[in-house]
């Protein structure tokens, strides 16, 4: 899925969320949005969830503007989780497989075993980054065409994000498109095909993540710290 957002602008009351973002994103990427916590990337995430509508600017999503045919096609990852955790593990999949037509149940099953989640646990029972996983799991076991995941490694331990990051690459369906945003650069940066800095609720740089290596001649986390010192 192709995604075209221009001249993006959201105001939550006096606080200036997106400030005329601008972003591309070619179809069958992997894009890091890459910033500090309130910058305006879950807001741009939500808009292309088709949760909230900017307050002027232009979203497509292969030619579409963000609706019911377009949700359809995009699996989100909110930051906060909205799970029922007297639910087991085994029950959330169930619901899930019933509200999602393109719910893969073989590769949840698959994902589940990768992560060591027990199908019989409650979710109550459920350490955060236990959640984290399962959530996750819900996601990428849908076979989208667009997965936006909104800081995935939030407040888990460095052994944690490892898994969570082996589970996107093994859940992620080839010629999709994903956004993922985060502010731990360095834990993703192995992983994206594309980069965009974005700042005070613009986006300040938007390259091929090996183009922007070669030409800095160094990490995607250094370029992001030089870049948000300058």
């Amino acid at each position: 899925m192709k995604i075209e957002c221009r001249d993006l602008v959201k105001t939550y009351k006096t606080v200036q969320a997106m400030d005329g973002l601008t972003l591309t994103v070619p179809e069958g990427q992997i894009l890091g949005l890459l910033g500090k916590n309130g910058q305006g990337k879950s807001t741009l995430i939500k808009t292309l969830a088709g949760v909230i509508r900017p307050d002027s600017g232009t979203v497509i999503l292969d030619g579409q503007i963000p609706g019911t045919a377009t949700k359809a096609r995009v699996s989100w990852l909110p930051e906060l989780s909205g799970l029922d955790l007297s639910w087991s593990v085994r029950h959330t999949l169930n619901f899930w497989q019933d509200f999602f037509l393109d719910f893969n149940r073989s590769r949840a099953d698959e994902m589940l075993k990768q992560l060591n989640l027990v199908p019989g646990m409650r979710l109550r029972e459920m350490s955060k980054g236990m959640r984290e996983k399962l959530q996750l799991v819900l996601v990428m076991a849908r076979d989208a065409d667009l997965y936006l995941l909104d800081e995935p490694m939030a407040g888990v331990d460095p052994v944690t994000r490892e898994e969570i990051l082996d589970t996107i690459l093994t859940g992620y369906r080839p010629g999709s498109t994903m956004i993922l945003s985060t502010h731990l650069v360095s834990d993703v940066e192995r992983i994206l095909d594309r980069v965009a800095f974005i700042d005070q609720g613009q986006v300040i740089l938007e390259e091929d993540a090996d183009e922007l290596r070669q030409r800095t001649g160094t990490s995607i986390s250094e370029a992001f710290k030089r870049r948000m010192r300058a």
